[in-house]
């Protein structure tokens, strides 16, 4: 079944952001080479897609788990939540209706 990650990042937490960037990518890479990976990117703090200083104000995680309880631990083992980027994680199942 899917999944939607959403997270809030705290206020002013970029540097922290950039810091954990490339081990975060590297979990969502695995998600997308086990085919399981829908969709993922960050909320822009503007309405721009490169915010520069601004930041960005969260995250979207839509991917594939076998129950709830394996998509929260996943967002758990987030390595922003442990360098302190991410302010609340909500995980929700998800349904795809569009693109089939």
């Amino acid at each position: 079944m899917l999944y939607a990650i959403m997270a809030v990042d705290y206020p002013d937490s970029l540097s922290l952001r950039q810091q954990a960037r490339p081990a975060h990518l590297a979990r969502l890479q695995a998600l997308q080479t086990d085919g399981r990976l829908v969709l993922a990117g960050p909320h822009p703090a503007l309405d721009s897609a490169e915010p520069g200083a601004a930041g960005f104000s969260g995250s979207l995680v839509v991917a594939e788990f076998p129950e709830l309880a394996a998509a929260q631990a996943w967002a758990d083992a987030d390595p922003y939540q442990a360098a302190g980027v991410y302010q609340q994680v909500t995980v929700k199942p998800f349904k795809q209706v569009f693109p089939q």
